[in-house]
């Protein structure tokens, strides 16, 4: 479909899905959010749904301001992907050892490392900046409790809620390898704090929402944030970087006589801010919950834990900002689907994944998110699909 628009005070909102399907939270959520004064445009993924502070599934273009609550307290949270060398036919029928052996190599929930990864020793990793990228910590150690021996502990850990590492095999019985995560720790208290500085400042005292405070250009509030954010999202890149190299070298380990190679990695953040240009002006594009889908950028749209996943190319429409999904979105929250459901509906809607099967994991369940196929469906002037996966094995925090 093409977009819907719907009037806005400041700018029309476009809507990738039927605005009367989208839920009064959230309605509202977009509805504040045009009216901020630096805004210049609003576009709405079709699995846009009600957030902290500002809308999942959300793409916002300012100029000369930034909000920070509009990229979510998770900064650079994002997917991974890469195609292997092995086929459906080379997997054991009991992937049991294979998730054991994940869950061994990448901490889970609040798990570390009992040492920081060495990305030295991983195989092929590049390593260029990564020295460059830590002597960078002293800056932004100064606004947070968090330090830099826990947060290189966390780097290569994955973390917990919707947060996964699969095994998954395409339509032509390829296997992939993929997960989610962002900045862990390190990034939620960054930008908890920068939620409260820019909250304080005079300009933002006159919002219809608070959540929606923003820092302005040429300000030393502004200059901070940027340096944190640019840094968290890169933390969330290289996290995600190392997880990959731990699973790979799993996989290499598990099936030696198969000699597994890999295609490139595909990698998309989803929830962070760009400089693009659109319409000749220079703008600071924030995508929550959604990534970028430029002409020709690869991408991956991940359903749940018991659906399935696309490997997806751009299409650069503009009118979104070169944005689509992120996912299928959440059609209830967690609370409400751990009421609605029960362990035994879990092991039915996963059935066919190694998985956890516990009460833990069921507000994680494929009944709590949107239909993945409607939400790619709803998309297809934003983006191709390149693949479809399905997972066998799923990891979650």
């Amino acid at each position: 479909m093409s977009y819907v628009e719907v009037p806005g005070a400041k700018v029309p909102i476009r809507m990738w899905t039927d605005p009367s399907t989208v839920d009064d939270g959230a309605m509202q959520q977009l509805r504040n959010t045009a009216t901020l004064p630096w805004i210049k445009g609003l576009a709405v993924m079709p699995d846009v749904h009600f957030g902290k502070g500002a809308t999942v599934g959300s793409v916002i273009a300012m100029q000369g301001a930034v909000c920070p609550a509009a990229v979510g307290v998770d900064i650079g949270c994002g997917m991974s992907a890469v195609k292997s060398s092995l086929t459906a036919n080379d997997l054991p029928g009991d992937l049991s050892r294979l998730r054991s052996k994940i869950e061994q190599a990448i901490p889970v929930g609040r798990g570390l490392h009992r040492e920081a990864v060495d990305p030295g020793r991983l195989y092929r990793f590049p390593t260029a900046g990564w020295d460059d990228f830590w002597s960078r910590f002293d800056g932004v150690a100064d606004a947070v409790k968090f330090r830099r021996e826990r947060a290189a502990l966390q780097m290569g850990t994955l973390g917990a809620g919707n947060h996964f590492v699969e095994l998954c095999v395409d339509t032509s019985d390829s296997v992939w390898l993929m997960l989610h995560s962002g900045s862990r720790n390190i990034g939620k208290e960054l930008a908890e704090f920068h939620i409260g500085e820019a909250q304080k400042l005079p300009h933002n005292q006159g919002l219809i929402d608070r959540d929606l405070a923003v820092f302005v250009a040429d300000t030393p509030q502004m200059a901070a944030y940027r340096h944190d954010l640019f840094w968290a999202q890169e933390y969330a890149k290289y996290n995600r970087a190392i997880m990959m190299a731990l699973f790979q070298e799993v996989v290499r380990r598990e099936f030696r006589k198969a000699r597994v190679t890999f295609d490139q990695v595909i990698s998309c953040h989803h929830n962070y801010v760009a400089e693009e240009q659109y319409e000749g002006m220079d703008m600071l594009v924030t995508r929550k919950g959604a990534i970028r889908a430029g002409s020709g950028e690869f991408g991956i749209i991940p359903g749940s834990m018991g659906t399935g996943s696309y490997i997806v190319k751009g299409l650069g429409n503009a009118a979104s900002f070169n944005s689509a999904s992120h996912g299928a979105g959440r059609k209830m929250s967690r609370s409400a689907a751990k009421k609605r459901f029960s362990t035994r509906d879990l092991e039915e809607q996963t059935r066919g994944v190694e998985c956890r099967k516990d009460s833990g994991v069921v507000d994680e369940i494929p009944g709590a998110y949107k239909p993945i196929e409607k939400v790619i469906e709803q998309q297809r002037d934003l983006v191709e699909v390149v693949a479809k996966l399905k997972q066998v094995v799923c990891v979650k925090g």
